[in-house]
């Protein structure tokens, strides 16, 4: 077999007159003349010229819709409108035959829920290959702005024995049968026959083992899956996604605001950069859907407009109850516009936070110093008692994107905490410890990577950013 070249590499940098084999999948062969061929490196097809005179006529009904072919020939300017080059084919050969017919994905538009039962192949339509190689740059965006920046990877443990935000959704994990389950003199599991000889689950964070590494090594960040058993079928939830968690020694609120900023800018300006086509079909795909909706429906702003207000802005800072009072003193909260009441010691709703971002100050926004109870128990105290050191960062369109905190580092304080949540002390002595023993003011945030990538490519819905989505009742693949 003839080594192939990329249409990425054609499309960018090519080699007029020279002769080229290409393989990749049929999105169309019209007037069996013009192929539309693409091999998944790239947002653009590379057409291919047929002189169906050259070729036997049972070859040229196997280039059906995806059948698969390799195409040797001289790449000269294209004679046509939408292509700049284009292949004048003198060899094919057919390396996966299709059948239309049976084929469940047509040449035609899907409706993202059916895409969404075809998981094998949905990656092979131009929608979700632009999503997926967009997925990919930002994963290696996050490891490349962390990496220059003098962070150490650290691998924090899928299985866990501890919950670090104290919601009790997780998912057991466990080698006892089921069909008869050990019980001690009490009634209750007799987990001391378990695997680990204690409970265990799914992890929901790496927060706490990162502060262990910021603790030892200064700066570092984990990047990895992590599981909620939410019985949740919204838009926005996955019982599987993945986390982008720095922690960071000798930092606090404002050194983890300037680090949230700077790395979703990052990210984006990365996406921007090196996936210009991806973005800029993502954004006509976006633009032809709306084309019928009343403005009303319609996003605020076109996908890569979104993307430039921000990186092109200054995040917006302010308090928790600067927010509040921002929003309780609107046209829109006084005229009834908003579906859920706000009063201070609520937490915002994502009506309320778009807003903010969207309306109010036109640019993203940083929330910090939330009511003390309606946060996590690890969150640093403020002077005032009522409040402690967190942050969001909101963005248009979702929202929420990032949360986090400056680390409660006074072991009396994060005591007591503790005991007002509930929070067994034994469980996590080792929590405790860090304070103990050469603590240090130290924080860190969280971005959930599917929700990142949901926002850089504008799809409406967060199981269309993974290649294999984990809901209730699904769990296919």
């Amino acid at each position: 077999m003839k080594k192939r070249t990329e249409i990425s590499k054609i499309l960018s940098h090519p080699p007029l007159q020279a002769e080229v084999t290409v393989m990749g999948w049929v999105r169309a062969f019209r007037s069996n003349r013009f192929i539309a061929l693409y091999d998944g490196s790239s947002a653009k097809t590379l057409q291919i010229v047929v002189n169906f005179e050259q070729f036997d006529e049972n070859l040229l009904k196997k280039i059906s819709f995806h059948a698969c072919i390799a195409v040797t020939g001289k790449l000269v300017e294209s004679q046509g409108v939408g292509q700049t080059v284009e292949v004048l084919a003198q060899h094919i050969e057919i390396l996966g035959e299709s059948n239309p017919e049976a084929y469940s994905l047509q040449p035609k538009v899907q409706t993202m829920e059916f895409l969404r039962e075809k998981a094998h192949f949905r990656m092979r339509t131009a929608t979700f290959s632009s999503v997926f190689r967009i997925r990919h740059g930002v994963a290696y965006a996050i490891h490349k702005y962390y990496n220059d920046r003098g962070y150490y990877y650290l691998h924090s443990p899928i299985i866990t024995g501890s919950d670090a935000e104290g919601a009790g959704e997780m998912f057991r994990v466990t080698t006892l049968n089921l069909d008869h389950v050990p019980k001690t003199s009490e009634g209750t599991v007799d987990f001391s026959l378990d695997f680990f000889e204690k409970p265990t689950n799914l992890t929901v964070s790496g927060q706490l083992q990162a502060e262990i590494g910021a603790l030892a090594l200064g700066k570092v960040y984990t990047f990895g899956p992590t599981f909620r058993a939410e019985n949740s079928n919204t838009s926005r939830h996955l019982a599987e996604f993945w986390m982008i968690e720095p922690e960071v020694a000798f930092y606090d609120i404002e050194d983890n605001m300037d680090l949230a900023e700077d790395f979703v800018k990052y990210l984006i300006n990365y996406v921007l950069e090196h996936f210009p086509d991806d973005v800029a079909f993502l954004d006509q795909r976006i633009k032809d859907a709306e084309k019928n909706m009343k403005q009303e429906e319609r996003r605020p702003m076109g996908l890569l407009d979104t993307l430039r207000f921000v990186v092109d802005n200054a995040f917006e800072r302010i308090t928790y109850t600067e927010a509040i009072e921002l929003i309780l003193n609107s046209k829109e909260y006084k005229k009834g516009k908003f579906e859920f009441e706000l009063a201070w010691g609520k937490d915002l709703q994502a009506e309320h936070e778009r807003w903010l971002v969207e309306k109010c100050f036109k640019k993203p926004v940083i929330v910090r110093n939330y009511p003390k109870d309606i946060k996590a128990f690890y969150m640093r105290l403020n002077d005032d008692g009522q409040t402690v050191a967190a942050m969001d960062v909101l963005f248009p369109g979702i929202g929420e994107v990032i949360g986090g905190s400056q680390r409660e580092e006074r072991y009396d304080v994060l005591l007591q905490r503790m005991h007002e949540m509930g929070i067994d002390e034994h469980e996590l002595l080792w929590y405790l410890e860090l304070r103990k023993f050469g603590g240090c003011p130290h924080a860190g945030f969280g971005l959930g990577f599917e929700r990142m990538v949901q926002f850089i490519t504008g799809m409406g819905n967060i199981r269309d950013v993974i290649p294999f989505p984990r809901t209730p009742g699904n769990a296919a693949f």
